[in-house]
């Protein structure tokens, strides 16, 4: 079960990541979670709305702000001060990495570990994927008899793994680390690794700060979209955003120089933009639905 640590354990405990060398996780950055959260805000029914307020103020764990934007972070804030070992517990929660060449959905997921009896879903398995965790943590949410410190972690949970599994980087790998490992460029973007490109810098092409990316999505959802995306369960959506990044992310990538770097052309750029602002509006819309139906009165 989480439990509440101190600032100072915080801080010492993220000397200690910033000296490992593990695989990077990091869904979105800050900004596309809270985008995603602030989409979502948008959706959700007015009493649920409250529900989800109430829970996040009653919430004592000083990693984050209690409104809905920051604890969208929280699993990231969570996993990297490695309290009570979270770095090596729920690392792996934050991806389903479907292999490109060779697609195993159920060994991406670890052929589905079961949460032993009795044990709440955050203390489940750490070999387990974000697609069982957003089923998991989404039925504990929408029980009563959930404890309440149990379903405050559910929800925050669920605040920023619906994210992760719409960054099309989360939902495959093509044995680079989910684009980790490959060096691009862009021209007016700083050089970095692909992974951090779909996370960050094609994020920040949609506006200056989330609140603002958040309004316009919002204004550009359909009624017709929002019921399409509803469709379909955290299954669907980790292979709907494989097919995108098998099309898009890897498939789109052009020839690398003689150092193996890509140079990505504005084509690429502009297409994985819109990518992203359709991913982000979808997490948001299928975010809003599960804790709908998780917290909806009776």
């Amino acid at each position: 079960m989480i439990r509440v640590v101190s600032s100072l354990a915080i801080l010492a405990c993220g000397v200690v990541l910033s000296c490992s060398n593990i695989r990077s996780a990091l869904a979105w950055g800050d900004e596309g979670h809270e985008v995603v959260a602030l989409v979502a805000q948008s959706f959700l029914d007015a009493d649920v709305r409250k529900r989800v307020n109430a829970l996040l103020a009653a919430d004592t764990d000083p990693l984050t702000a209690h409104d809905i934007a920051s604890a969208a972070t929280w699993a990231d804030k969570y996993r990297d001060a490695n309290v009570n070992n979270a770095r090596e517990r729920t690392r792996q929660w934050h991806f389903v990495d479907i292999e490109i060449a060779a697609p195993n959905f159920d060994e991406a997921c670890f052929n589905h570990p079961a949460v032993p009896n009795g044990s709440p879903a955050s203390d489940g398995p750490p070999a387990d994927c974000v697609v069982d965790k957003i089923q998991e943590f989404a039925a504990e949410l929408a029980n009563p008899a959930t404890d309440s410190e149990e379903q405050v972690a559910a929800l925050k949970f669920l605040l920023h793994f619906v994210g992760d599994v719409h960054q099309p980087l989360h939902s495959s790998d093509d044995h680079d680390r989910g684009g980790n490992a490959k060096r691009v460029s862009a021209a007016g973007l700083s050089a970095g690794n692909l992974h951090h490109f779909w996370d960050t810098e094609f994020v920040d092409q949609l506006g200056p700060d989330p609140r603002t990316i958040a309004s316009d999505l919002i204004g550009h959802i359909t009624n017709e979209q929002q019921t399409q995306w509803q469709a379909g369960n955290a299954d669907d959506w980790a292979k709907e955003a494989f097919a995108l990044s098998k099309d898009d992310v890897y498939g789109q990538l052009p020839t690398p120089n003689a150092r193996g770097s890509f140079r990505l052309p504005d084509d690429y750029v502009t297409t994985a933009t819109n990518d992203v602002a359709i991913q982000l509006s979808k997490a948001g819309v299928r975010l809003a639905m599960i804790l709908n139906q998780a917290l909806r009165k009776p």
